[in-house]
């Protein structure tokens, strides 16, 4: 049987968890901004399109 002692992304070679880190908060942030840019359009088409 394998041995399961040690967390495999701990130990594996060529992580780079800054980059990881980056890419998540790329990530929130597209959401973020996405999510406000909807809210936006949606309101002025609830203004403009009544």
């Amino acid at each position: 049987m394998a041995e399961h002692n040690e967390v495999a992304y701990t130990t594996a070679d060529g992580n780079d968890y800054e980059a990881h880190e980056q890419t998540y908060e790329g990530f929130i942030k597209l959401v973020k901004y996405g999510t406000a840019a909807v809210v936006v359009i949606l309101a002025m088409m609830a203004i403009f399109l009544t």
